[in-house]
């Protein structure tokens, strides 16, 4: 394995409130390498989001790192002035959001947005820019790129628009993509398509890609690693097929077996009881002890580290080999 080019070292996010500070990210370790696509799955409210954003340095107010670290190709990125991160994203870190419309500016023509990426953070002429733009058009599948370039967005399908918005987080050559449910806004043949296409430009370009979503039928289909969230911290992180087909913590047990199979009949799909606790109200020990069906008295107290669990490493007890 190459040298990461993300390294994220117990990383916490903080809320302040009126009625004290809420814990949203706690102590939260990852890496990825060059040309590697890292899947962070879970519930809606685990945390997946807002990793994102602290990486990118895009968390909204009042939210602020309390701790820890974030290391691009070995240089601290989460401690900087907020101009010079600016220049660092796009230019080092490319962002694909669920919603390309709120990526596109209306106003503009596809063209001019992509133009005035390029040429923001690499040295070349408006011709040059130009041509790089009808480029990144072609390579994300836009056909007639020559002239779509002069269109605005209102003018693209949903699946054209969401091509676009990786033409743009692809503008600079950045090093890491951050991409936010890229894919959730489409139908599926759609999703299909941008899968491949998010695949083929990362080997391609060697960036490494940090996929957030909540489907893990893309996290199968794309992913080389997944990192699986639990109310703020990872429950679980190995090789993909590790984590979808030999799972160590019971809450990824739980996920596995709630995806319905083509090949059984079930009246009932598995699910796991209870919610995901409030981040006011997390509880001691495991956050996944009151839902857990294998729970026992370690884990009501004490919060399990990530541990190794053969070909992953899950924060789980029932692991633990010592």
């Amino acid at each position: 394995m190459s040298a990461p080019l993300l390294e994220v070292r117990n990383l916490r996010v903080e809320f302040p409130s009126r009625r004290g500070t809420l814990l949203a990210l706690d102590d939260i370790s990852f890496s990825i390498a060059p040309g590697e696509i890292l899947g962070v799955v879970g519930e809606s409210g685990a945390g997946k989001s807002l990793t994102g954003a602290a990486i990118i340095g895009l968390l909204e107010p009042p939210g602020r790192i309390a701790g820890g670290q974030v290391l691009l190709a070995g240089q601290r990125i989460d401690n900087l002035p907020y101009e010079a991160m600016r220049k660092i994203r796009g230019r080092q870190i490319g962002a694909i959001f669920q919603d390309p419309l709120t990526s596109l500016n209306p106003l503009y023509t596809i063209g001019r947005q992509l133009i005035e990426t390029i040429r923001t953070h690499l040295p070349v002429s408006e011709e040059e820019a130009r041509a790089r733009a009808i480029r990144l058009l072609q390579e994300t599948g836009i056909p007639a790129a020559e002239a779509r370039i002069e269109q605005y967005p209102h003018q693209f399908s949903g699946g054209m628009r969401q091509r676009v918005v990786i033409a743009l987080a692809l503008a600079a050559e950045p090093k890491l993509i951050v991409a936010d449910e890229p894919t959730t806004a489409l139908d599926v043949s759609i999703q299909a398509q941008i899968i491949s296409l998010l695949k083929r430009l990362c080997k391609e370009h060697g960036a490494a890609v940090m996929l957030v979503t909540h489907d893990m039928g893309v996290i199968a289909e794309t992913c080389d690693r997944v990192a699986v969230m639990y109310a703020g911290r990872i429950a679980e992180v190995g090789p993909v097929a590790d984590v979808i087909h030999r799972p160590s913590h019971p809450y990824t047990v739980g996920l596995m077996g709630s995806i319905p199979a083509m090949d059984e009949e079930r009246e009932r799909l598995a699910q796991i009881d209870g919610a995901m606790p409030r981040l006011n109200a997390i509880p001691n020990g495991c956050a996944f002890n009151p839902r857990c069906p294998q729970v026992f008295d370690r884990c009501r107290t004490v919060r399990p580290e990530l541990l190794d669990a053969g070909a992953t490493r899950a924060a789980c007890w029932l692991v633990d080999k010592r």
